[in-house]
């Protein structure tokens, strides 16, 4: 006999003396039966391949045939109310203190049991689990009025226990997490039912994966919500509620994709007074025009170069720290944290502070500076280093979920884009779509600025060309995804210091109010450095 280094692994039946275990198999392929003394080298004589891998399977085979053969006696899960019949049903059986869960394959073979031990908790698996279908799928054929699926084995005969062991109930194979995975690998068979009842655990996975499945089998699916104090199936049987589990059995609802509703179930919230708006505008005609600020909307102000607009956001940020107590979140990026600091205190002390001969004493500066910066309500964003779409959307997330600013204002969409290799029109329509979802899901209030482009040939804003929405720089996206624009324009070069001076509010879009047109004339009064509302300004006598 050739000697061999190598590692036993199993001892296995012998087809030269059909000795059932007298054969022992290495890990190298050969074997050697002590009944009959023969011995095999682990190459097949014909191909010369090793045959490790053929005899492993069919121990593996062997194996498995094995234990699936029997595990424990069949009986009642005392503890939790399932009867001896229940069991019976399922092929569930025990044996000091742990349960045995037979698994089929899709011809209703037994190909794995899984082992439960009760006080631990754990489990384990004998055979093979991948060939594995639902718990309980044998044991119902294909179509029929109704199944239901829970997330255990437990709860599969609890349930199934509770209603009078009519209606078919599975379970899938592992946790929650992996639901939906388990639940398509049976997807043909659980789709030929007319209804399927999903009753998950009422914890968060289970919701979860409640959601998904029943996303998965659309209408078909009825999602069954858990009266308060039960968790799962098992929870109704323990407590000897029955009647209360077969009463929700019935009551599962239809599910309903998200974004889906019934007009008829809007009475409660139409019969509400209308919402008050969240805060105000600075100037009455726009306030009017608007009807107020809400807080989840995205408000674009658009403007040519030099038309006001930063002056416009400066005053509006003041506005909003004098009349409201939310935290306000700057992302001027086109100037520094200190000059954008610099403005606002500029507002509240009625000068210019960024002119080297203004005056103004240390305890005026201090006023202002307490009023409205000292106050720590406004949050500034210090963009150093690259200005990419998603670097910007998180300091805004961060602003809104973290210093919870109710209002952020963005100056300005296309310098976002400066650096970034990317054609502009989609660029744009990629932001503001970004910007659209992250006013929904934080519930800001977002005024956001964008450039125009040029217009009437080399006539621009700044030279009294009319703003419209067709004036937004880049792509219409911005006017479909915005709540409202507002449009600023002004006549740089105008003979007259009033026209000169005096900036034309557009309201060009309002997604609330429907209202467009004309919205006031906001004249910049160099006394008090603040944008005050006036009249339509007609020109002088000698500017004519």
């Amino acid at each position: 006999m050739q000697r061999v280094t190598s590692k036993f692994i199993k001892h296995c039946s012998c087809e030269h003396c059909g000795s059932s275990d007298g054969n022992s198999i290495y890990d190298d392929g050969h074997t050697f039966c002590h009944v009959c003394q023969t011995y095999t080298n682990g190459r097949d004589d014909d191909t010369g391949q090793n045959r490790t891998g053929k005899i492993l399977q069919q121990v593996k085979q062997q194996t498995s045939h094995q234990n699936m053969k029997q595990y424990g006696t069949t009986k009642a899960i005392s503890d939790r109310g399932i009867t001896t019949s229940t069991c019976e049903q399922y092929g569930v059986t025990q044996e000091e203190g742990k349960h045995y869960y037979p698994y089929t394959d899709d011809h209703g073979t037994t190909v794995a049991i899984k082992k439960r031990d009760v006080q631990t908790k754990t489990f384990s698996i004998a055979g093979d689990f991948s060939k594995a279908t639902l718990f309980g799928q044998n044991l119902f054929g294909k179509g029929g009025k109704y199944i239901t699926i829970v997330e255990g084995e437990l709860d599969a005969l609890a349930a199934y226990q509770m209603m009078g062991s009519k209606w078919p109930v599975v379970s899938f194979r592992n946790g929650a997490q992996a639901a939906l995975k388990d639940i398509k690998g049976s997807f043909e068979w659980l789709d030929s039912f007319e209804s399927i009842v999903i009753c998950f655990d009422s914890d968060e996975p289970g919701m979860k994966a409640s959601a998904q499945v029943a996303e998965l089998f659309g209408a078909k699916a009825k999602v069954m919500k858990h009266q308060k104090g039960y968790k799962d199936a098992c929870d109704y049987l323990i407590l000897g509620a029955d009647k209360r589990f077969v009463d929700q059995w019935w009551r599962a609802e239809t599910y309903v994709p998200d974004g889906i509703i019934n007009a008829a179930d809007l009475w409660d919230d139409l019969n509400k007074p209308t919402q008050k708006p969240d805060a105000s505008w600075p100037y009455k005609k726009l306030d009017d025009m608007l009807c107020g600020l809400r807080k989840r909307e995205l408000i674009t102000i658009a403007a040519g170069t030099g038309q006001g607009k930063s002056t416009f956001l400066r005053q509006l940020i003041h506005h909003l720290l004098m009349t409201t107590n939310d935290n306000i979140g700057m992302a001027f990026l086109e100037e520094s944290p200190t000059r954008t600091a610099q403005g606002i205190l500029s507002i509240e002390a009625k000068k210019p502070l960024h002119k080297p001969d203004v005056e103004i004493t240390e305890d005026e500066r201090r006023k202002a500076f307490d009023a409205t910066l000292g106050t720590g309500r406004c949050i500034v964003f210090n963009h150093f280093g690259s200005l990419s779409i998603d670097n910007v959307l998180n300091r805004l997330k961060y602003m809104a979920k973290v210093q919870n600013c109710s209002w952020i204002i963005l100056d300005h969409y296309q310098m976002i884009l400066s650096g970034i290799d990317m054609d502009e029109r989609k660029g744009l329509d990629m932001l503001l779509t970004k910007l659209r979802t992250f006013v929904e899901e934080t519930g800001v209030g977002l005024f956001g600025v964008s450039h125009t482009r040029r217009i009437d040939g080399n006539k621009g804003l700044e030279n009294g060309a009319e703003i419209t929405l067709s004036s937004l720089r880049g792509t219409q996206g911005i006017s479909q995804l915005s709540d409202a624009v507002i449009g600023l324009q002004r006549d740089q070069q105008a003979e007259d210091e009033l026209l000169r001076n005096t900036t034309d509010v557009r309201l060009l879009k309002s997604r609330y109010t429907g209202e467009t047109g004309p919205a006031g004339y906001l004249y910049f009064d160099k006394a008090i450095n603040r944008l005050v509302e006036i009249e339509k300004p007609e020109p002088t006598l000698e500017a004519l």
